[in-house]
């Protein structure tokens, strides 16, 4: 999406939070707008869910200020704030129907009957779930149970709708269908949303923007595209997607992997980690294989992982893997050695 001069629909300034144990949010600023999906990723302990809680009001910061449509939130109470926050476990009150559930927030802000139900009609329309209004929760799902926990945030029209690990609870194949669905619902009523994840694939398939985090401060904000093709950090590149490193020698614009000499976008200098992605390694033919930039790579394992192969295999430069078609792994033995050659290389200082 394009961003302009706009003034940011939440804006987080210089926030910091520092626990007892020394751990925290260490200065973290960052501008998320309107009909953006932003999600902070990061292992455990990183902040990122101390982030999300203190723009719920469920934290407070030591220093800093936040900001939502302009207007500190921070002596606002949780309840008052222009906010909603689904959470991993679904929050619903297991003794009321689905509808009592959702109409609740609305009943509070003492919208009238007919309003309340033609709502609820239509949010439970959006989160693919008519007629379940008069089912308790026990009757439905861990997935069903999810979507009526983020159809109740919606229903409170917030500014900014938090979502702390929502589907980490739900299998596999549900967390990817309700990834989509919330991409879907985020596209269709154009929310701002703030996301909170430790599962980078998650992170990759449905943000406008990723925020890295690491031990308490950002490591790399940027479009998921370019946080897996140009990570700025060592960090980034180890946490986000599978890569492999090597050790090498920075030469300004060029680093040098046994004697095999390959550009870089960034200029390094000295001893330096090469990372490569095993999709940037292919396996050569005789031709390419007198390229003096080629390895000779001795198979050590074959996994089929569907319509692809993961190979492992030791060259003189380290271990390494490699992503390969399945046609072309059946070909491949334990001890073979076989040519490779690397596309595309970053490196990084130690």
């Amino acid at each position: 999406m394009t961003m302009t001069n706009r003034q940011p629909q939440l804006s987080i300034q210089n926030f910091q939070k520092i626990f007892k144990t020394g751990d925290g949010v260490k200065g973290v600023s960052l501008d998320v707008f309107k009909g953006e999906l932003v999600t902070l990723l990061g292992p455990s302990g990183c902040g990122k869910t101390t982030v999300l809680r203190a723009v719920g009001g469920f934290q407070e910061p030591d220093s800093g200020d936040i900001l939502i449509e302009g207007k500190s939130v921070l002596k606002v109470p949780p309840e008052k704030r222009p906010t909603a926050m689904v959470f991993q476990s679904y929050n619903l009150w297991p003794h009321m129907t689905v509808y009592d559930n959702l109409a609740f927030g609305l009943k509070i802000r003492g919208r009238k009957k007919e309003e309340i139900r033609a709502a609820v009609d239509k949010v439970l329309h959006l989160v693919r779930l008519p007629g379940t209004e008069n089912k308790m929760p026990s009757q439905l799902s861990g997935g069903q149970q999810q979507r009526i926990a983020v159809a109740r945030a919606l229903l409170l029209d917030p500014a900014v709708l938090l979502l702390d690990e929502p589907f980490s609870a739900l299998d596999a194949k549900l967390r990817l269908e309700m990834r989509e669905e919330l991409r879907e619902i985020q596209s269709s009523t154009g929310l701002t949303m703030v996301f909170v994840t430790h599962d980078q694939e998650e992170a990759l398939s449905i943000s406008d923007r990723i925020v890295v985090m690491n031990s308490g401060r950002i490591e790399q904000l940027d479009s998921p595209q370019r946080i897996y093709d140009h990570p700025e950090s060592l960090f980034v590149a180890q946490f986000i997607g599978r890569m492999n490193f090597l050790p090498a020698q920075g030469e300004g614009s060029v680093v040098d992997i046994q004697g095999r000499r390959f550009a870089v976008e960034r200029p390094v200098e000295g001893a330096v980690t090469a990372a490569i992605r095993p999709e940037d390694i292919v396996l050569l033919d005789g031709e390419e294989a007198k390229d003096q930039l080629s390895f000779q790579a001795t198979i050590r394992q074959v996994m089929v992982l569907g319509h692809y192969a993961e190979v492992t295999a030791d060259t003189v430069a380290g271990p390494i893997k490699l992503f390969v078609p399945r046609e072309q792994a059946a070909a491949l033995e334990h001890g073979q050695s076989v040519p490779i050659g690397f596309m595309r290389v970053t490196a990084f200082h130690r």
